[in-house]
């Protein structure tokens, strides 16, 4: 038994936010088949991670019994991910209106930068566009700087991918009390704008306008991250009066607890810039002893290599080992849910388009 036994999912979005919520879905256990283009590339490599436990079929969208052979399939399956810009899909006869007269039941998601309606709905766009409208970029980053370059997809992971599985699993339990099928709109951008949960309410409730540096989080304090001896950098998050008092101690000037607990903006300044060059006086390998002890909210910036070891996600079991279809087995992250009643079974990576046609449609001819 898994926690999402007997969903079947049909899959036919690209790139990265779609393909990491049916990954999600996957993981806990659903049913999902790809719907893939024929000899889609790999793209950048990721495919066989991000299609890790999928069935994949290749089918040539543009050809009428391709589209037939989505049609029966629909019948079986519980719900439709789609990742097009908007029309596409009705264009193709696979839109949410025609599909749920074959399936009433059908849970249908389409999944996009700026959702099914607005002005900018056909408008394309790429995970630092829809941040940057979000205003999520507007008061990340430095004032000297500018906004902040993210090493991940902020818009569309923490946007699309988790609100899609949140819209999808909320559908489900939907559809069990009343047996009625939907359509979810999902925008990343909506979504990433939702992301400033903490900020919105200063500038909402009180008229503060969001600006880099200038906030308790994104720079204005000393809750930032300090370079080292040797370049390296130590993220220093002890914004409690305890954490702080612990800090100052490790650095070894217990006497500027006092300084840090004063309110007015010189103080404020003062205190950080000592902070900075404490940390510039000892090496990374230094300061990661020191606090191994003092537990003040402060750990290292560490590289993706160094994090894959560290120990916490070690013994979490965070990367696992995923059979390649080969005899051979591949190094992946482990989906991070963890529940007492069910554990993950990484089944292979991600296929090749194509791989599971005849298992699917055994002999019915479809260009491929």
């Amino acid at each position: 038994m898994t926690l999402l036994t007997n969903l079947k999912v049909l899959d036919f979005s690209t790139l990265l936010p779609g393909p990491f919520a049916t990954l999600m879905l996957a993981d806990l256990g659903a049913e999902v088949l790809k719907v893939e283009r024929p000899a889609k590339a790999d793209t950048w490599g990721v495919d066989q991670y991000l299609n890790r436990s999928k069935k994949s079929v290749a089918l040539d969208l543009k050809r009428q019994e391709s589209i037939d052979a989505v049609k029966n399939l629909v019948k079986e399956y519980d719900i439709v991910l789609e990742q097009f810009r908007p029309g596409v899909m009705d264009r193709l006869g696979l839109g949410y209106e025609e599909l749920k007269q074959i399936n009433p039941k059908l849970i249908y998601c389409s999944l996009t930068g700026f959702g099914q309606t607005g002005p900018y709905k056909n408008r394309p766009g790429h995970d630092i566009n829809y941040i940057s409208i979000a205003g999520l970029s507007g008061y990340s980053g430095t004032q000297k700087g500018g906004p902040a370059k993210n090493g991940t997809q902020i818009a569309d992971l923490a946007g699309g991918s988790m609100h899609a599985v949140i819209g999808i699993l909320s559908a489900v339990i939907f559809r069990e009390r009343t047996g009625e099928g939907q359509f979810i709109d999902i925008s990343m951008t909506d979504c990433s704008f939702a992301l400033n949960a903490i900020s919105a309410p200063l500038h909402l409730q009180g008229g503060l306008e969001l600006e880099p540096e200038k906030l308790v989080l994104n720079g204005g304090t000393f809750y930032d991250f300090y370079e080292t001896k040797d370049g390296r950098y130590f993220s220093v998050g002890s914004l409690e009066p305890s954490f702080r008092e612990v800090l100052c101690e490790a650095i070894g000037q217990p006497e500027l607890f006092e300084l840090s607990m004063k309110q007015d903006a010189e103080s404020s300044i003062q205190f950080k810039r000592i902070i900075k060059h404490a940390f510039l006086e000892k090496t990374f390998e230094e300061w990661q002893g020191i606090f191994e002890e003092f537990e003040a909210c402060v750990e290292p910036v560490l590289t993706f290599s160094e994090a894959t070891n560290h120990p916490q996600l070690q013994a979490r079991g965070m990367i696992v080992e995923v059979p390649d279809g080969e005899g051979n087995m591949q190094r992946q992250m482990a989906c991070p849910i963890k529940t007492s009643v069910f554990t993950p079974e990484y089944k292979h990576v991600g296929m090749k388009p194509g791989q599971s046609n005849d298992e699917v449609f055994g002999t019915l001819e479809l260009e491929r």
